[in-house]
């Protein structure tokens, strides 16, 4: 059983920044692709960072330049570390793994629960 858990969420202010923490149980690298993913109330679940086993990451436009992905095997965990953050950053940020297909798109087969972040003017 495949068991994600996320955790470093919070809320911050325009312009600062958060790392979020997804652990896996058990080695990342069963896993072809770990993404990041986020909900803001009443919008889509988009993908927001991903990281593939063999190390290629993909970002979303918003994302990048301000969000890094990254992932430290020994911890089997993934981190989203993210600066100048915006209030419309604004969600509930999901780990998410596939263990199918190349590339980072979905579908994502693992969701941990979310952790909450939460960014003011």
């Amino acid at each position: 059983q495949v068991q994600l858990v996320e955790s470093g969420g919070g809320l911050v202010q325009a312009g600062g920044s958060l790392r979020l923490s997804c652990a896996a149980s058990g080695n990342i690298f069963r896993f072809t692709a770990m993404g990041w993913h986020r909900q803001a109330p009443g919008k889509q679940r988009e993908l927001v960072a991903a990281i593939t086993s063999g190390g290629g990451t993909n970002y979303a436009g918003s994302a990048k330049g301000r969000f890094t992905i990254s992932r430290d095997p020994a911890k089997n965990t993934v981190y989203l570390e993210m600066n100048s953050l915006k209030p419309e950053d604004t969600a509930v940020y999901y780990c998410a793994a596939k263990t199918a297909g190349w590339g980072t798109t979905g579908p994502y087969d693992y969701w941990g629960r979310g952790t909450q972040v939460t960014v003011s003017s």
